[in-house]
């Protein structure tokens, strides 16, 4: 593999992931894919349909992943998700923050962009604090908390804290396991069955997830870069194969703009599929009459936004991910700390959405 040729790479792997993106982003807006709006559902209505339709994007986002693997297409080993460091506070923290802040900034991470693609301006500001907190989680103020507080409650797994490695059981065994019963569940209820915008929804959701893993992990994946002599995934911020999650890369997507003349810095994976989001959203909303601008009601929905936005962007970094980059991409290898994170994130919402409730019900 030589320089050229990894060149060459950077843009079969930003240009899939855009592709991905765009996908993910017009068919969420069509089906109105929302984690949190699967959580609210379920809080307040007691509705679990677009809850089965985030579990049925985990499903096929689990057994897909699986199969790239036995494939021997990708190794998932390979991402940051099942590490051996288990910083189980981390997790904990950031992910039941990320579900406050999502709850009190209107959607995830996802939703942020998928909002902002539809014209929602209150969206663009909650991108905004969301990419500022992150960086400064990443390698600011709040990062120092971070690694000198948060990180410093962990432990590890040698082999790794993914379920396969933990259980000594073959990873396609235990995806067959965890994606037919998901599925079974889902499918369960004939008002999901009936309506075809949830299977359209969790199916392009998890394709999607698996896709990302397949352009990163395999068409980015060069196995001795000529410049380290070490593996090397190209055109990652990681440094490791990738998939979908929205939080570091609003990050390194405003770091991008702001030092646009800096020529070390490039366009990534993450940035790319943020970028692609946005345009999806747009492309659908445009095409349906569904876009509208929107501002902030009050002062009050102004300051719930912005914070909701800086608590997505601490919380989504320390927990290494959202909705979908924990619940979805994180979760299809399998981590353990994936799965504790989007335990976290939906207690987060669920608390907000209740205390919302209760503010509610004193001032009537």
């Amino acid at each position: 593999m030589t320089e050229a040729t990894a060149a060459q790479l950077a843009p079969l792997v930003t240009g899939g992931a855009f592709v991905l993106a765009f996908i993910f982003g017009a068919v969420a807006n069509k089906t109105d894919f929302c984690t949190m709006g699967a959580v609210s559902d379920w809080v307040n209505m007691g509705d679990f349909n677009r809850m089965r339709m985030w579990l049925l994007a985990i499903a096929v986002a689990v057994l897909a992943s699986a199969a790239l693997q036995a494939a021997g297409l990708v190794d998932l080993s390979k991402s940051i998700y099942p590490g051996p460091s288990f910083t189980w506070l981390s997790y904990l923290v950031g992910g039941f923050l990320f579900g406050v802040g999502m709850t009190l900034g209107s959607g995830c991470g996802s939703k942020t962009l998928i909002r902002v693609g539809a014209g929602n301006l209150k969206s663009v500001v909650v991108y905004a604090f969301l990419g500022i907190a992150a960086y400064m989680t990443l390698r600011g103020i709040l990062g120092a908390f971070r690694v000198g507080f948060l990180e410093k409650f962990s432990f590890s797994f040698p082999a790794g804290q993914d379920l396969p490695s933990l259980l000594g059981i073959s990873r396609a065994w235990i995806a067959l396991v965890v994606g037919i019963a998901l599925v079974a569940w889902v499918y369960s209820s004939r008002e999901f069955r009936a309506n075809r915008n949830y299977t359209l929804g969790g199916v392009v959701t998890g394709l999607v997830v698996a896709g990302g893993w397949y352009v990163s992990g395999h068409i980015g994946h060069i196995a001795e870069d000529p410049n380290t002599l070490q593996e090397a995934f190209v055109a990652t911020n990681s440094g490791r194969m990738e998939s979908f999650s929205f939080v570091s890369p609003m990050a390194y997507t405003l770091d991008y703009l702001m030092l646009w003349t800096d020529k070390s810095r490039i366009i990534t994976y993450g940035i790319a599929s943020a970028a692609g989001v946005i345009a999806g959203s747009a492309a659908y909303a445009l095409a349906s009459g569904k876009f509208r601008w929107e501002g902030f009601r009050d002062a009050e929905d102004t300051a719930m936004h912005i914070l909701g936005g800086i608590l997505m962007g601490f919380g989504g970094i320390c927990a290494l991910g959202c909705t979908i980059g924990q619940g979805i991409t994180g979760f299809s290898t399998l981590a353990l700390g994936s799965i504790m994170t989007f335990v976290a994130i939906i207690a987060g919402a669920a608390a907000t959405m209740k205390w919302q409730y209760w503010r509610i019900s004193r001032q009537g």
